[in-house]
This record gives structure tokens, C-alpha cells and sequence, in this order.
């Protein structure tokens, strides 16, 4: 796995920490009312807007790519972190610190499992566009609507966490690829 990667990605998982912090000060936990079909929901929104951006769709919003990106990351960890609370609505029930602490746990694990793809996988990312991982994080949000609808039962895949990890990386991946797009 690369040094640089893994530099890339702690660079911007510190950015989307940092929004996920400032939201919660604005908000506070009322994410925590949010069911999982309705996350998922807020994660196609994101990833659908940025396949319309993509294609050419003038944005009415200043909101750009990257911060939809950012945006596909932290839906994709507070779902993560209504699974582990069993989808429990209750505000009341952790503390910000408490869900802080569960954002930390869930971003490493997100990294972790970067590193050990990247090894098998040989940073293939760096060769592919930017709307590819748009495209496959649309997938993954259909995977996991089906899923849903299987009641959460599946045969020979993968289950919904496994989804949302890999859509946590391909928006880390599109990040970095902006990034460095934008520095060039």
C-alpha cells in the first residue's frame, strides 16, 4: 500500500471528521431520527446530484463535488453507527462524544480495510474516472436498497455494512483524485 495514499486519505478524513463535528455543533444529534432507508435515501441524493454535475447539469447550489463526496462519507458512517445503536431514535440515547467516538471507530475501520484492498488490489483507483466511483456508489446504494427489501437477508453477498465501507473508500478515492486534479 502506498505511503502517499495513506497520507491522501488521512488528509481528507480529517476534512469530512471536521464537517461531521461542525454539523453536529449546528444540528446537534438529530441525524439519530433518521432510519436507515431514509440515510440511504440521503446518500442517493448526494451520489445522484453528483452524476448530474458530471454530466454537464449547471448547479443551482454552491455545494460542489467534493463536499457531496464528504457529505456520501458521513451518511455513510452516522448509517453505520444507527446499525451498531440498532436504529434507536432516541437523541438522548449517546452523547456527541459517544457518537464521536463511534465516527472515529468507524472511519478507521474504513482505512483499514483500504489498506488491505489497495495490497490485493494494487491502487487500480488511481486508474479509474472519478464518475466511475460515482457510478459504483449508485450500485451500491441499489445493492443495498434490495437488501432492505430482502429484510436484510442475503444468499452470497456481501451485507449492507459491507456496502457503505466501500462507498466510504470510493468517495475517500474521488476526494483524493479532486484534490490532486485541483493542484495540477
Amino acid at each position: 500500500m502506498s505511503e502517499k495514499t495513506n497520507k491522501q486519505y488521512t488528509a481528507q478524513a480529517e476534512i469530512t471528521r471536521q464537517i461531521f463535528i461542525d454539523k453536529n455543533k449546528d444540528y446537534g444529534l438529530s441525524w439519530r431520527i433518521l432510519r436507515i432507508p431514509s440515510l440511504i435515501d440521503q446518500i442517493y441524493i448526494k451520489a445522484d446530484r453528483i452524476r448530474n454535475l458530471e454530466n454537464g447539469k449547471i448547479p443551482c447550489i454552491k455545494d460542489d463535488i467534493s463536499s457531496e463526496f464528504a457529505g456520501i462519507i458521513n451518511y455513510c458512517i452516522i448509517t453505520l453507527i444507527q446499525i451498531e445503536l440498532n436504529n434507536s431514535a432516541d437523541e438522548s440515547e449517546i452523547s456527541f462524544d459517544r457518537a464521536l467516538t463511534l465516527y472515529d471507530l468507524y472511519l478507521k475501520k474504513a482505512q483499514e480495510l483500504m489498506k488491505l484492498k489497495n495490497h490485493d488490489y494494487g491502487e487500480a483507483w488511481r486508474n479509474m474516472y472519478i464518475s466511475s466511483y460515482t457510478d459504483i456508489i449508485l450500485t451500491k446504494i441499489l445493492r443495498i436498497r434490495q437488501i432492505l427489501e430482502n429484510k436484510g437477508q442475503t444468499w452470497v453477498s456481501e451485507g449492507i455494512e459491507s456496502n457503505l465501507f466501500d462507498m466510504i473508500n470510493y468517495a475517500f478515492f474521488a476526494l483524493i483524485k479532486i484534490k490532486e486534479q485541483d493542484e495540477n
